[in-house]
């Protein structure tokens, strides 16, 4: 099909690049002409493990081999093995699986508002993210995702990121929860501070609020710990995932700490694909993957390869303003709109993201090589220079 028939009968929600992706391996994409590109932002950062990793590929074939979809009323052998990789790697606790980031999201608030139904309040950052759905976008800080969808669900208030006195003034007993990601991604890859992170925690144990932590962008693995709350000395008491926990499959999951694990019963939730085996099956993948492969270690060695790559190039060219983020999940600020980098960036066979207008984002896949990384901050510098 090509990309006018396409647009006939496909809504028009994205902004859609003029190339139809096809094939991929590892940190390679192929287009329907066979042109190749070196993919720094797989998956919209889905893609920890890059396209196709082997292993996750072998483990979907199985599953399809046995069963693809059980109904949540039975037991399902798949979702309880990844769910106890989950909390084996995190915290002690229960794991609801969901589809998507939106959803876990969606799904963590209404546990925190089922918790006790007198406290109205829910705080979130200006410029989060976290997800599309009328919940989730209300609880997204920016005002352009909001825009068109009035009435949106009410108690939600914002601070700005890593201001505590503005936390700590809006804090109070009827708030809820805290709802924050460790490393804003739409919001232009700014990371919460430790002393904000710790002020956020103190203030829920004070005020009987639930801290809720958002990985679904800085999850599994992505910033050189499997969990980015790790680290920070806290922990969080509702942790939501997607994204690069399915290795490419559409997942999602909220992990519930141990003592607030009887507050959603039987009725309350639910979700017909979550958790189904072949999403599950990858997701174990994952895990596997990323403790025999060593890819913890990797993110942190490349990730410092990298942030120092993108600083020499700061030091080469007035349009960076700023160098930031953590692990592999890096911003490139400049002082001028990326869009056009983007593009050129393309053109030169190298896939990248611009976010808050600005910000590039680079996501490459945790067990991205120097050379990869190399070749894509020769691609960046020559797009700027030009």
């Amino acid at each position: 099909m090509d990309q006018t028939e396409f647009d006939k009968y496909v809504l028009k929600t994205y902004k859609r690049f003029p190339i139809t992706l096809v094939r991929g391996r590892g940190m390679q994409v192929w287009d329907e002409n066979g042109n190749e590109y070196l993919d720094f932002f797989p998956g919209w950062g889905s893609g920890n493990l890059g396209h196709c990793h082997p292993k996750v590929v072998a483990a979907l074939h199985e599953q399809l081999d046995k069963i693809m979809h059980v109904p949540n009323v039975y037991y399902n052998e798949k979702q309880g093995e990844l769910a106890k990789l989950i909390i084996a790697d995190s915290f002690d606790g229960q794991v609801f699986f969901s589809n998507s980031g939106a959803e876990a999201n969606e799904g963590a608030l209404k546990l925190v508002r089922k918790r006790n139904p007198n406290k109205k309040t829910i705080i979130t950052l200006k410029n989060s993210f976290h997800g599309r759905t009328i919940a989730t976008v209300t609880a997204t800080g920016q005002s352009e995702y909001q825009k068109g969808f009035d009435p949106l669900l009410g108690g939600f208030v914002y601070c700005d990121i890593n201001d505590c006195a503005m936390l700590e003034k809006l804090m109070n007993e009827n708030v809820a929860a805290i709802m924050l990601e460790t490393v804003q991604g739409e919001g232009g890859i700014v990371p919460v501070t430790p002393e904000f992170m710790r002020t956020a925690r103190e203030l829920c144990d004070r005020f009987d609020a639930m801290l809720i932590i958002d990985e679904v962008q800085t999850g599994i693995g992505r910033t050189g710990k499997m969990f980015a709350y790790q680290h920070y000395d806290v922990q969080p008491d509702v942790m939501t995932l997607a994204k690069s926990l399915g290795g490419g499959m559409p997942i999602g999951a909220f992990v519930v700490a141990r003592k607030y694990c009887d507050i959603l019963q039987p009725g309350n939730h639910g979700s017909t694909f979550g958790g189904n085996p072949l999403a599950c099956a990858a997701g174990v993948a994952v895990f596997n993957a990323i403790h025999t492969e060593n890819l913890l270690a990797n993110a942190v060695e490349m990730g410092d390869y990298f942030r120092n790559k993108l600083e020499e190039l700061k030091s080469k060219s007035a349009l960076i303003r700023e160098v930031r983020g953590l692990g592999l999940m890096l911003g490139v600020e400049l002082t001028k709109p990326g869009a056009k980098i983007v593009d050129k960036c393309r053109a030169r066979n190298l896939l990248i993201n611009c976010t808050h207008q600005t910000v590039l984002r680079l996501m490459p896949a945790i067990n991205v090589t120097k050379k990869q990384i190399d070749r894509a901050v020769a691609i960046i510098g020559a797009a700027l220079a030009e």
